[in-house]
């Protein structure tokens, strides 16, 4: 079992920044892909970012590329999603996953995932 559990979530103006972490516990943390997910109101789970296992290939949704960044620390078990210029419809609960699959974890059918954490984006 993995247990993850994602922090650093809030409210923040449009054009602002936030830094989203979910720590791993459980199994070997560097065995598995690691992702983020967004769900905003009334909305489907949507794919955000990925990131492999040694950090090097990462991967993002056109929605947030160039603004998003996606990192991971294996001596923390940790990953990171930094969140720059953020925009109103960045508003969603986040959701870090985590999986033995890069498809697995980019289609949203991970091993693991998080509870989420809240991000709300004002205007």
């Amino acid at each position: 079992q993995v247990q993850l559990v994602e922090s650093g979530g809030g409210l923040v103006q449009a054009g602002g920044s936030l830094r989203l972490s979910c720590a791993a516990s459980g199994r070997t943390f560097s065995n598995y892909i690691m992702g983020w997910f967004r769900q905003a109101p009334g909305k489907e789970r949507e794919f955000v970012a990925v990131i492999d296992w040694t950090g090097r290939t990462t991967g993002y949704a056109d929605s947030v590329k160039g603004r998003f960044t996606i990192s991971r620390d294996n001596a923390q078990n940790t990953v990171y999603l930094q969140m720059n210029s953020l925009k109103p419809e960045d508003t969603a609960v986040y959701y870090c996953n985590a999986g033995r699959r890069w498809g697995g974890v980019v289609e949203g059918a991970p091993d693991y995932w998080g509870q989420g954490t809240q991000v709300t984006v004002s205007s």
